[in-house]
């Protein structure tokens, strides 16, 4: 935030009286009576005035240039930004995404599930402040795909490379207690004053070592809290699927969702179990979400001030002006009494 500065402000006081020097220079000039009385001044009246009577203003003037250029200098203006650096602990969030195959069906408004959940995550993370969000993805295993963070940009990065062709390497299941538990020992070791994990999957437990309901018993016992949401329009489903020999043709898939056991996973922990039928209903649990786990952001104000560089020109400028005018009145415009 760009800021103006005075770091002498009293100076600039002395500009209240340049219009009293103005008033007294007006009415001495215009309104007091001539030292010397004659009888008649109508001859007087038809000589043409001199060029230095002309001008004879002019010392006045400059002395009041010397004095507000010199008073606005030395009230030395700065310019600068005013810092905000937050002091807030925050919280912990890991964000856990199932990439398995059934991702792929395209039930959330003509998008498929996991990109139309990419573009909500995505929002999320970028609306939040001094909080560190890492991120888990699993299909039949699970693996880190971003440490606890808070360069939001380079976890954006990794959030877009996320896809269902990470198949290739991760075989295809859904393994919802190796992720909460992969999630978990991430946040094992946290010191933030809150510990938060989000699942969204779109099917049942079916793969890896660990029971959903016994990792979630494991998070509580280290205080994660966990936001589970299923994914996925209740009933059949379409989703491309990607033949050798007849090519890309679409079939429909059934609703295999476990709301019993993430209901549970949520309750066990002290989260909350959210249904996502379309892609504003997926935004607005992600708001839900941010809303429950907001940080109370405390910043504290760091202003850094330059000096302008004309502050110093004002001051030069004042001085010569002040210089000139007593030059001019002891020289070209003295007077006598």
């Amino acid at each position: 935030m760009t800021s103006f500065h005075w770091v002498s402000p009293w100076w600039l006081i002395l500009l209240a009286a340049l219009p009293i020097q103005l008033y007294w220079y007006v009415r001495g000039n215009l309104v007091s009576c001539g030292a010397l009385r004659y009888p008649r001044t109508d001859l007087a009246r038809t000589i043409p005035a001199s060029v230095r009577t002309q001008v004879r203003h002019v010392t006045f003037a400059l002395f009041l240039l010397g004095e507000t250029f010199l008073i606005v200098g030395l009230a030395r203006p700065q310019s600068g930004e005013v810092l905000e650096r937050v002091v807030s602990e925050g919280i912990d969030i890991m964000l856990v995404l199932d990439v398995s195959g059934s991702m792929r069906a395209y039930d959330l408004g003509d998008r498929e599930r996991l990109d139309a959940a990419k573009e909500v995550v995505e929002r999320f993370v970028m609306e939040r402040k001094a909080d560190r969000i890492g991120m888990v993805v699993f299909a039949g295993e699970s693996y880190l795909q971003c440490p606890l963070t808070v360069d939001y940009r380079i976890l954006r990065v990794l959030l877009q490379n996320v896809s269902i062709t990470m198949g290739s390497t991760i075989p295809d299941g859904t393994a919802i207690g190796m992720a909460i538990a992969t999630a978990t020992n991430r946040l094992r070791h946290s010191e933030a004053k809150s510990k938060v994990l989000i699942l969204l999957t779109d099917g049942s437990n079916n793969a890896g070592i660990i029971d959903p309901v016994t990792a979630a018993q494991a998070a509580k016992q280290v205080g994660v809290k966990v936001y589970t949401v299923g994914v996925g329009v209740h009933g059949r489903a379409p989703i491309r699927v990607r033949d050798p020999f007849f090519g890309e043709r679409v079939e429909f898939m059934e609703d295999t969702l476990n709301e019993e056991i993430l209901r549970e996973i949520a309750s066990i922990t002290g989260g909350q179990f959210f249904r996502a039928t379309s892609v504003s209903t997926l935004t607005e649990i992600y708001e839900r979400i941010n809303e429950l786990e907001r940080t109370e952001i405390e910043t504290v104000q760091i202003p850094r001030y330059t000096d302008l560089t004309f502050s110093y020109h004002l001051i030069v400028l004042g001085i010569v002006f002040l210089v000139l005018q007593f030059a001019l009145a002891q020289t070209v415009f003295r007077t006598t009494p």
